[in-house]
């Protein structure tokens, strides 16, 4: 049986200027997640299918420039459970205004996390190596994340992996008000953050969600607009985690 993906389009107007660019850039969205649905569907094996939970994920179109899906039911109420239960001991104070704690190596052989990391890879078509141990944090009333890349520049960090080339973001939990995803330059319009109606495109965070963005482009070349922030936490209790993937394979310390 083959599974369709239907795509849904957020705020995005094709414009003269960029019309070519985002045109090559959807196409490239749809092709990956259509190999995706090929590679998979026509297996005999239906554990596949189970594991990358190909009747449940819906990808919506944020933006083709720069490349943002939100994969709606990408994980399951129980795995977002489980990053809460395992990452909550290890949590430390960081300079983001949260709280944060990356999986060890022990941690990321547990078969969920395998099966998170395996997921994230055939979305993404990132090889699993290529990716950083997952990263939990947990943000709390008025606590935020400031506008930033993910891609960096300095020599020490390009010996580990390469470039970082995207990011995938899971939202654990929704019983909370604000702390939306803002993407500054994705969209032409205005969105709500925190509250307030400011530039860009947002994306509300629901518990099992997760953002697919790309920190390059199709050239090979990293995005500055793929510039992005955490708004403000208004009430109540955030928790996501982050998946970095980079052009070779990851070198932990």
């Amino acid at each position: 049986m083959r599974v369709i993906f239907m795509f849904h389009f957020h705020g995005c107007r094709r414009r003269t200027t960029r019309g070519l660019i985002e045109l090559i850039s959807f196409c490239f969205i749809r092709s990956t997640l259509d190999s995706v649905i090929s590679g998979f569907s026509t297996r005999k094996n239906g554990n596949d299918a189970k594991m990358l939970r190909l009747e449940f994920v819906k990808p919506e179109v944020i933006s083709w420039a720069p490349r943002i899906i939100v994969l709606h039911n990408f994980l399951t109420s129980e795995e977002c459970d489980y990053l809460i239960k395992t990452a909550r001991p290890h949590l430390q104070s960081d300079t983001r205004t949260s709280y944060d704690a990356f999986l060890s190596k022990k941690q990321s052989k547990h078969p969920i996390v395998q099966a998170i990391e395996k997921r994230i890879s055939v979305f993404s078509q990132v090889p699993v190596e290529n990716g950083q141990h997952i990263h939990v944090v947990r943000y709390e009333k008025n606590q935020y994340l400031r506008p930033h890349h993910d891609y960096f520049y300095d020599g020490y960090t390009l010996k580990r992996g390469g470039q970082r080339i995207a990011t995938m973001l899971m939202y654990l939990s929704d019983n909370f008000e604000g702390g939306e995803t803002h993407f500054p330059e994705a969209g032409t319009g205005k969105c709500r953050c925190a509250g307030k109606m400011l530039k860009g495109s947002s994306v509300k965070p629901i518990k099992g969600d997760a953002v697919l963005f790309w920190s390059m482009g199709l050239d090979g070349k990293v995005d500055p607009r793929s510039l992005h922030a955490g708004c403000d936490v208004l009430s109540g209790e955030k928790w996501c985690a982050t998946r970095f993937m980079w052009q070779k394979p990851y070198k932990d310390d």
